[in-house]
């Protein structure tokens, strides 16, 4: 779904999204999904830290780890 907004520009980036793009709507739009996705990249990245420095989290995996393989033939 989209919706449609009206924003205001600088000249100076008008400019610069006419010199790059056919369609301005579509190149704002894909820019901001990829600042979208930067951004998610950069909140699972620190989820990820903040899990790897938690030691009930890591003792809690290690358990799991050790599980999973109970019993199992290789």
């Amino acid at each position: 779904m989209s919706k449609k907004v009206s924003i205001t520009l600088d000249d100076e980036v008008l400019d610069f999204v006419d010199r790059l793009a056919s369609n301005r709507s579509r190149f704002i739009n894909d820019f901001l999904l990829r600042e979208k996705e930067k951004a998610f990249m950069k909140e699972l990245e620190a989820a990820y830290t903040d899990q790897e420095n938690d030691p009930e989290f890591q003792e809690e995996v290690s358990i799991w780890d050790v599980t999973v393989g109970d019993g199992l033939n290789a």
